[in-house]
């Protein structure tokens, strides 16, 4: 659906140009909703303006849905943009024109008639939930309300992709959500695929199918959430996600009290239903070994449960050894931490 090729943005000229992206490649499927996630500074925003052209890139390709939009010229590169939808992270409404006018605003531009606008804005506005604000002004809105007008102003041409630049980080975390629940049913709906940048890995673990993370101008990984989030691999992404085991502190005693003969600390990670079993338990029935939990946590991945537990386990060392290669036989990861 949407591949970018080699995609290179300078700014600035020669010894004084910075590169925003640096040779970045990266490809985004058909109605899936795609994360990029990165500190300020990272390009993540230069990224998405190049998607659609709003930055043209200094080197490379953009293709959206087959259609190379940086080998057309202004005229045609217009009609593509209007199968690109976008939303701003500060609204970016018509401070003098009302909620209904705002949504209205691009169908005007195309010359579309005053019926299909009417038709199109209710519509819009039931898909949002803001038929009772039709009449008012931005300044009459909440934030979230805002950013309602922005997400139905962007679906009014009916666009394929939706472009979101940090769209709910104004927002408080309720309002966030809220925006969020919105956009994953929109994705879910109109199969529309979806590209948000983001600091935030609430953002990204709530709605996305898959995520890259952007550091230094460049891809530094990418995968399916559950991949990326739990199973973290370059330093930048285990800052957002703060993975990383704290070996120090209450834990660190912990890990280093022995009580046994011997002694294996672990973190065994669950996903999907088996976050709720009892496959621990039964397991270490099994081996005969004792465990007393450490840390853990349980959450979602979009729609998929999953769980994540420091374990230490006490026995002899081949009873300890037989539980690791069983809860790895029954679809557990498990990493040996010490």
């Amino acid at each position: 659906m949407i591949e970018l090729k080699g995609l290179t943005k300078l700014y600035g000229k020669d010894s004084k140009a910075v590169a925003a992206l640096s040779g970045l490649n990266l490809s985004i499927q058909k109605g899936e909703i795609f994360g990029v996630i990165g500190h300020s500074g990272a390009g993540k925003s230069t990224l998405i303006r190049c998607i659609n052209l709003l930055e043209r890139p200094t080197q490379g390709e953009v293709w959206v849905d087959g259609v190379e939009l940086t080998a057309l010229p202004q005229r045609q590169l217009q009609e593509q943009r209007r199968k690109i939808g976008m939303i701003f992270q500060h609204f970016n409404l018509l401070s003098s024109a009302t909620v209904y006018d705002n949504i209205a605003f691009p169908l005007r531009l195309t010359g579309t008639s005053k019926a299909k606008i009417e038709k199109k804005v209710k519509d819009l506005l039931a898909l949002v939930g803001l038929e009772e604000h039709r009449n008012k002004y931005p300044a009459q809105l909440s934030g979230g309300q805002k950013q309602r007008v922005g997400v139905a102003r962007a679906l009014a041409s009916d666009p394929d992709v939706l472009l979101c630049d940090e769209a709910t980080s104004a927002l408080d975390p309720q309002t966030t959500d809220s925006i969020l629940r919105l956009l994953l049913d929109i994705n879910r709906k109109f199969h529309l695929t979806i590209v948000l940048i983001t600091h935030e890995m609430h953002v990204i673990q709530s709605i996305c199918d898959r995520v890259a993370v952007i550091h230094g101008g460049g891809i530094v990984e990418q995968g399916n959430v559950a991949q990326v989030f739990l199973k973290p691999q370059h330093e930048v992404t285990k800052e957002f996600i703060g993975s990383e085991t704290q070996q120090d502190g209450p834990l660190r005693a912990a890990l280093d009290a022995v009580q046994g003969e011997y002694t294996q600390a672990v973190k065994i990670t669950f996903l999907g239903q088996k976050t709720y079993g009892s496959t621990l338990s039964q397991v270490a029935r099994g081996t005969g070994v004792n465990f007393a939990i450490l840390q853990g946590t349980i959450s979602t991945l979009k729609d998929v449960p999953y769980g994540q537990l420091i374990v230490r386990f006490e026995g002899s060392s081949q009873a300890v050894e037989a539980t690791l290669a069983e809860l790895a036989a029954q679809g557990l990861d498990v990493e040996v931490l010490v």
